[in-house]
């Protein structure tokens, strides 16, 4: 009985983001954190607006959902990579190879919320170091922006969802529309960074509905 009250106490929040647990709405499997739904996002935007830094919440926030970026490349990411030559916001990020993992530097158009938010947080800050900075206005570690969404997730009850959700979310709803603009799974892959359609593909979360409408047109 000893052991397993050691235990229960131990049951940290990464474990219990394995669990399946879809009370939350958060799409989940057990080896993957769990995908974003359009109204969560919604959520996660209106409760970051209500936060001590919004504008900077925002931005790592949309990093994450709308341009697939880890936590170590939003950690990385420079306003030289976001700003143009004239030191305007532009409409790419170029992800630097020392700035992504792997070496795997790539160019990133950038969605119009994720544009808008990174105008603002320039206006209030605008410097050429980091774009994402702590209270003291350092780099923030890769560590500690994985803590900033755990953080956020935990206070929406988002059980399940990590610092890795919002790149799930960006790579598998690029997959589900990529065929609508004439591309392909390859060029979700380049967005993503990753070495092979292959790891790309396990980033995809299913549709069962998707596949049932499928099946039945076999």
């Amino acid at each position: 009985m000893k052991n397993a009250h050691l235990l229960q106490q131990n049951y940290s929040h990464t474990q219990l983001d394995k669990s399946i647990n879809t009370r939350y709405g958060c799409f989940m499997t057990l080896k993957h954190a769990k995908t974003l739904t359009n109204n969560q996002v919604k959520t996660v935007l209106r409760h970051i607006a209500d936060t001590r830094y919004p504008s900077r919440n925002t931005v790592i926030f949309l990093l994450s959902v709308k341009a697939g970026l880890r936590a170590g490349e939003i950690a990385a990411l420079t306003w030289p990579m976001v700003l143009n030559s004239n030191h305007q916001v532009g409409e790419t990020i170029e992800l630097h190879n020392s700035a992504a993992k792997k070496g795997s530097g790539r160019v990133l158009p950038l969605h119009p919320l994720l544009k808008k938010a990174l105008i603002n947080h320039w206006k209030e800050n605008p410097h050429f170091g980091h774009v994402v900075t702590s209270e003291r206005g350092e780099a923030m570690s890769a560590n500690s922006i994985v803590n900033w969404f755990g953080k956020l997730y935990r206070e929406l009850s988002m059980l399940g969802c990590s610092s890795h959700s919002g790149r799930r979310t960006f790579i598998t709803n690029a997959a589900r529309s990529v065929h609508k603009v004439g591309g392909s799974l390859r060029d979700v892959q380049l967005l993503a960074g990753h070495s092979s359609i292959g790891i790309t593909q396990r980033y995809i979360e299913g549709d069962t509905q998707t596949q049932r409408r499928l099946v039945a047109l076999i």
